[in-house]
């Protein structure tokens, strides 16, 4: 039974909550890989509790990492409960410590309620994946569960979290990253929600 919860990628913990996922991304890591930077197989065969996240957290020395980011397999706010606890967790026993969630903006979708401010305090940093300016293109792109409604939600869970005094940080991959004038457009809708866009290339899963 595969449990690979933590796993270092370059000089950051990454913690793996579930494998569910309510988009289909054509360029998701998942399609092309059991893992990622070396690391063991991340499909998992059942959901850890928060105990074993919190128990397998603790195996890692921080003070020599100073960053836990939450991405693994699958969406992490599908687990939001558990996320929130974990980082709340790492941040009292090890407050030097960066937190930031990998998300597809959708949590309020997911959870069915407003959910940004539950990050206030506990999470640092929320990489949102923006992916494109295009409505049309996000939905067959990233092939949301959700359908139509995804795209303008994820914007505005990047707004609520940046009113929240969260930082939040949008990425684009893929296409956009060779194409200039769709950079501008989706740095623009950056900058209107209060965020920063970073262009990161593709990187195939190893």
């Amino acid at each position: 039974m595969n449990m690979t919860i933590t796993y270092q990628v370059k000089s950051a913990v990454y913690v793996n909550l579930t494998n569910r996922c309510p988009c289909a991304c054509t360029f998701c890591l998942r399609n092309n890989g059991a893992g990622v930077y070396g690391s063991d197989p991340l499909w998992l065969a059942r959901e850890p509790t928060l105990a074993e996240v919190i128990a397998s957290l603790e195996t890692w020395d921080w003070t020599t990492f100073r960053e836990c980011v939450f991405c693994g397999y699958g969406e992490p706010t599908e687990r939001l409960d558990t996320l929130l606890a974990a980082a709340a967790h790492l941040k009292a026993a090890h407050p030097g410590v960066r937190v930031r969630v990998n998300t597809n903006g959708l949590s309020d979708l997911i959870n069915g309620r407003p959910t940004a401010a539950d990050f206030a305090g506990t999470v640092d940093c929320l990489s949102i994946s923006l992916n494109t300016d295009d409505p049309d293109e996000y939905l067959a792109v990233c092939r949301p569960t959700f359908g139509a409604a995804a795209y303008g939600a994820l914007q505005r869970f990047a707004a609520d979290a940046v009113r929240a005094g969260v930082e939040v940080v949008m990425t684009v991959v893929g296409e956009p990253v060779t194409d200039a004038a769709k950079q501008e457009r989706c740095r623009a809708i950056c900058r209107a929600l209060g965020a920063t866009l970073r262009v990161r290339p593709y990187e195939p899963a190893t």
